[in-house]
């Protein structure tokens, strides 16, 4: 898109030769970008003085903490510390974040991307051995049929869910897998409304349907795949007719699904967090990519798996390796790190680092003694946030890098004013893997400076480092670390951009993934048992609480909640709940209702609808006034460690 700023007034318009968007804008591009011009920015360093933040100097700030983590490094050593980068920052200030850890001696270093798609990374690495889309958005439109699951992509990712749309209207397959009458749900062929956290079992069914009418692609498996007979054997197991008292869906329906999936091809996959959202997150993934390649709907235009981002960057963020697990392009920590010791000229620490709700857990226990938090709101958007405010108290030392004084940097000890996306240099990549330069069009206010400003003058104080002069310098280092980045030519990927892997082999980028042959040689089918969630309902608590997303705000509302217009369409929070049990509770549309789980209790308004199930509450989590994540408990996936957002056991009162 294009943004113009004048006399204080932003006006956006979207870039028509765009190969992502072709210059179609959602609400929040178009009418949500005027909180940069909030008065509420934060435009001065605060430090906590007598319990209130008071304004500084940027010297003294950095100085006071780069002070108190080299004190804190060499009382308890560097595992004492931890760092959070963001999805929503450029490439180069989440790889600067993660090259400071590792520099400071600890790879305790994650992101949001942690709560949101770090089971993508867990189950793709595993199946296909790369952790991202297999093609591209604009491949889609060569797609005969596409299965959305767990995602509700026109609230979500409109510009693809309008694609998708349309493109059922020139005769193109839909099917919708969602607890969630969606809008997608209402334009889909097949529609199946299964219980949350049944996911692996309503997958398994249609892989099922597929074995026994001989619908696999029997060449690509042979040729591309292995573990295919340990995986069928499994899938034996889930008869539809079995399956339905666990999904909720009929036969019949998942009979329908299977066979337009496997049979008008080529097809894709697009899911959001409705998969990745649960302790059995990574094991959805994989199933997945089970679906995929027994239907040899990879390495295809048309075909492939789409996870859908949940911010601008997490596909960037994750690349870089601000991630506990892994280094930059997903090196694991554990195996050979000397390409890193090599070019940060440093001996590197290669043990796992504490994940982001490990982190908190870790400071409820005094085990960590300092977080750094650059542009997240973790009291918000975090599970267990009694834990995750218990565990901030109990540091000694809390700094927040962040533009506006949102709830989690109240609470710190340090506030750094950092630059939005309007007023920053660097580059994104998306959810199709286009990696896309951004250039500044307005200031900061105040005092206020880039994220990778802020981090290469912390370097300099903490690490005794030569620090960056501009973006590009960092992008430069990007490219010697990351191979699928190698490429890439900084000044000419304005305004397009390019789809890694961008190499020798591939200077103008790489559009559908896999063609030849997988990233990991063969793809390779995972047997998946379901297991049920960790949040079942019973007679204290009767109902299933899922999260999600609204059209109207994004994340934590820090943003969007400061645009006049979203907050106007979009003010309050809400709970939805079934006509049939707001009838049978008594509760009227618009009557404040409470929510409980054992963690805690939110009190909001009730929207009645027939577009859940009975047993279902929805409530999103952009709210301050009701924090749902309060209500999460702190069960982990044991490969991601993502905790299960969206099945969580509770009781309505009315």
């Amino acid at each position: 898109m294009n943004v113009e700023f004048m006399d204080g007034h932003i006006t956006v318009h979207g870039y028509n030769r765009s190969k992502v968007n072709h210059g179609k804008l959602c609400i929040k591009g178009y009418q949500g970008l005027s909180y940069s011009s909030s008065v509420k920015r934060i435009a001065h360093p605060m430090i906590k003085k007598d319990g209130k933040l008071v304004e500084v100097r940027w010297g003294e700030a950095l100085d006071y903490v780069a002070s108190r983590l080299n004190l804190i490094r060499n009382s308890y050593g560097p595992d004492a510390v931890a760092f959070q980068s963001s999805a929503k920052c450029t490439n180069e200030e989440n790889y600067l974040m993660q090259k400071i850890a590792r520099l400071f001696g600890t790879n305790n270093v994650d992101h949001c991307a942690r709560s949101c798609h770090s089971s993508t990374v867990a189950g793709l690495i595993r199946t296909l051995g790369t952790a991202a889309a297999t093609g591209s958005i604009e491949s889609l439109k060569d797609s005969k049929t596409y299965f959305v699951i767990g995602s509700n992509t026109t609230e979500q990712h409109p510009i693809i869910g309008t694609t998708m749309i349309n493109e059922t209207r020139r005769g193109k397959h839909l099917i919708v897998a969602d607890p969630r009458r969606t809008k997608m749900a209402l334009n889909a062929e097949v529609f199946m409304q299964f219980m949350p956290g049944s996911d692996v079992a309503l997958l398994n069914s249609m892989m099922n349907v597929i074995l026994k009418e001989k619908l696999y692609d029997e060449e690509f498996i042979k040729a591309r795949t292995e573990n295919f007979d340990e995986f069928a054997k499994e899938i034996e197991k889930y008869d539809p007719a079995v399956t339905e008292s666990i999904t909720g869906v009929s036969p019949d329906l998942v009979v329908k699904a299977a066979r337009l999936y496997a049979s008008e091809k080529p097809s894709a996959i697009l899911y959001g967090m409705g998969i990745t959202q649960h302790i059995h997150g990574t094991e959805n993934v994989m199933s997945v990519s089970n679906l995929a390649l027994l239907t040899g709907n990879l390495g295809k235009r048309g075909s492939g798996i789409f996870p859908l981002r949940g911010q601008n960057n997490v596909q960037g963020s994750s690349d870089m390796g601000s991630l506990a697990e892994f280094y930059p392009g997903y090196v694991a920590v554990g195996s050979d790190i000397s390409k890193f010791e090599e070019l940060w000229q440093s001996k590197l620490p290669n043990k796992v680092g504490l994940t982001l709700s490990e982190m908190f857990d870790a400071a409820c226990s005094g085990k960590l003694k300092a977080i750094y938090v650059m542009g997240e709101n973790p009291v918000i958007t975090e599970a267990n946030l009694s834990e995750v405010e218990k565990g901030i108290r109990n540091l000694d030392l809390f700094v927040v890098q962040d533009i506006f004084l949102t709830e989690t940097a109240e609470m710190a000890d340090v506030v750094l004013p950092a630059a939005t996306a309007l007023e920053k240099e660097g580059t994104f990549t998306n959810t199709e893997r286009r990696v896309q330069r951004i250039v500044p069009v307005k200031d900061p206010p105040g005092e206020a400076k880039q994220d990778w400003w802020i981090l290469s003058e912390l370097s300099r104080k903490l690490l005794g480092s030569k620090g960056y002069d501009s973006p590009q310098e960092i992008f430069e280092e990007i490219r010697k670390a990351i191979p699928n980045y190698s490429g890439i030519n900084y000044d000419e990927i304005y305004p397009l951009g390019k789809q890694w892997p961008v190499n020798k082999s591939n200077p103008n980028g790489t559009e559908i993934l896999h063609m030849e042959k997988f990233t990991r040689g063969l793809g390779k089918f995972v047997p998946v048992q379901f297991k049920p969630p960790s949040g079942v309902a019973s007679n204290d608590y009767p109902f299933i609480l899922t999260t999600g997303r609204n059209y109207f705000h994004w994340h934590s509302g820090t943003m969007t909640r400061r645009s006049d217009i979203l907050e106007r369409e979009s003010p309050s929070p809400y709970v939805e709940i079934n006509m049939e049990d707001a009838k049978k509770l008594n509760i009227r549309n618009g009557q404040v209702i409470g929510v409980e789980s054992s963690l805690g209790k939110v009190s909001l308004p009730a929207r009645t609808t027939d577009g859940i199930p009975e047993g279902i509450v929805f409530i999103p989590f952009h709210f301050k006034e009701a924090r749902v994540n309060a209500l999460v408990g702190d069960n982990l996936d044991p490969y991601s460690k993502i905790p299960e957002f969206k099945v969580v056991a509770v009781k309505v009162i009315p």
